[in-house]
């Protein structure tokens, strides 16, 4: 697929553009082994333990740096007895952090230290990329660059080389040309082609990277543990969010109304390719119930759960997360 544009960031329209990526959520096995990765392998935050809205008996974590700023944040559905899925065709295959640009032989030495399963240092578009996998096989990437996010100074990872939020996402699209169109309608410019790689990059200051794939041979992905639920992109507010509704039903997507999730707003629509996009606000974010100190130390649920809260927290497996005092780097 060669880089093509609309000619103007959004199609056209007013101008407007998302400035890149708000979360990625993936489906992950025991909560336990899911947080141990993150938080002790990887240094990320625990920024919050919520359940999953649209199934409450089962945990919603999100990790991020400090404050859980847009950019940054990776959740997980976990499931303790999950079924493995297949990355593939239809699903975003990889989810790449930035990492400094000194910093890839710590990495290297770190995941032999861990045994993280990993690959080899590699050139792509011109940066240097390191493809790993988490406990559940999940595909994630280390891509040296910079990046606006100052890491959390209590992680598990010295601050010199701690993760500075996303780079970007891979994404494995069943309709290559399709979702192209999507990506420029959101206001991702295609920059270059490598292979079967083209790169979309929204003008943001961090997060602002896609990665489009046209694999036209390859097998189809399944859902389960080590697989990507959906990406989401960010907005500014309600107002600019209603905009983009109306802008990808004029492409011809289905958008569900807004849904409030507690700490940003959403709005979902599946595209042609298969993968199930997200555009949630920026805020009010995840101190709204948690002072910054104590974010993900308590189990929140949403106000119309705080009579089952007992109930929920009873069926929930236990989660221990160290405390910043606990960290060894």
């Amino acid at each position: 697929m060669q880089p093509h544009t609309t000619g103007e960031t959004d199609g056209g329209r007013t101008g407007e553009h998302t400035p890149g990526l708000h979360h990625v959520t993936a489906i992950s096995s025991a909560p336990q082994a899911t947080a141990d990765f993150y938080t002790e392998v990887l240094g990320l935050r625990l920024v919050k333990r919520t359940v999953n809205f649209d199934d409450p008996t089962t945990y919603h974590l999100y990790f991020g740096d400090e404050v859980g700023s847009p950019g940054t944040i990776l959740t997980f559905f976990p499931f303790e007895r999950a079924r493995p899925g297949t990355v593939g065709r239809g699903q975003a295959s990889a989810t790449a952090f930035t990492v400094p640009e000194d910093s890839l032989e710590y990495w290297l030495e770190r995941f032999e230290t861990l045994e993280v399963d990993h690959d080899d240092p590699h050139e792509r578009f011109g940066e240097t990329v390191v493809p790993f996998r988490d406990h559940d096989g999940q595909p994630l990437e280390l891509v040296t660059g910079e990046s606006d996010v100052e890491p959390w100074p209590d992680g598990a990872v010295d601050t010199a080389h701690a993760l500075r939020g996303f780079h970007g996402v891979t994404l494995d699209s069943l309709e290559p040309v399709a979702t192209a169109t999507v990506l420029e309608t959101l206001g991702y410019e295609a920059r270059e082609s490598e292979g079967e790689r083209t790169r979309f990059v929204a003008a943001g200051d961090r997060a602002s990277v896609v990665d489009l794939l046209e694999r036209p041979r390859g097998e189809r992905g399944t859902q389960g543990a080590g697989t990507v639920h959906h990406v989401a992109f960010r907005t500014a507010d309600d107002e600019r969010q209603q905009a983009w509704r109306e802008r990808l039903t004029d492409i011809g997507l289905g958008v569900t109304p807004q849904r409030d999730r507690q700490y940003f707003r959403s709005i979902y629509a599946r595209e042609p390719g298969g993968i199930l996009l997200e555009i949630a606000t920026d805020g009010p974010g995840f101190d709204r119930d948690e002072s910054v100190d104590d974010l993900g130390t308590a189990l929140k649920v949403p106000p119309g759960l705080e009579d089952e809260r007992d109930r929920l927290a009873e069926r929930l497996p236990d989660l221990e997360v160290a405390t910043p005092a606990e960290v060894e780097r």
